[in-house]
């Protein structure tokens, strides 16, 4: 299994959507620095993704969507968490969030 922890690997603060909104902190350059590259090691080596939400200071509903339903844009036809589990014991519902965020990007390329 590959890991990836957005506190220790990314920031203990995530900023907004935007990389011109949070310079280094944002969903986008989260999503395309470690998130993308980290899914495409886990599908090159036929392992799991997980990824934990844990430890932030919290997270806008802005900078899921772009890392998670961003990432589901860029991978029109396949469903990116048959790969990625994603465990959040900090705050439950951003599970479910990220869930609905990649189901809606999945659903709106059929």
């Amino acid at each position: 299994m590959i890991t990836l922890s957005v506190v220790k690997d990314f920031s203990k603060k995530p900023g907004f959507r935007y990389k011109t909104q949070s310079p280094g902190v944002s969903g986008a350059e989260f999503r395309d620095t470690l998130l993308e590259p980290k899914y495409a090691e886990a599908i090159q080596s036929q392992q799991k993704l997980q990824v934990s939400l844990d430890g932030t200071d919290g997270y806008l509903t802005s900078f899921l969507e772009e890392a998670f339903g961003g990432l589901q844009r860029k991978h029109l036809g396949e469903n990116i968490l048959d790969v990625i589990e994603i465990i959040s014991n900090d705050e439950k519902h951003w599970i479910t969030d990220i869930k609905r965020y990649v189901k809606k990007a999945f659903d709106a390329d059929r």
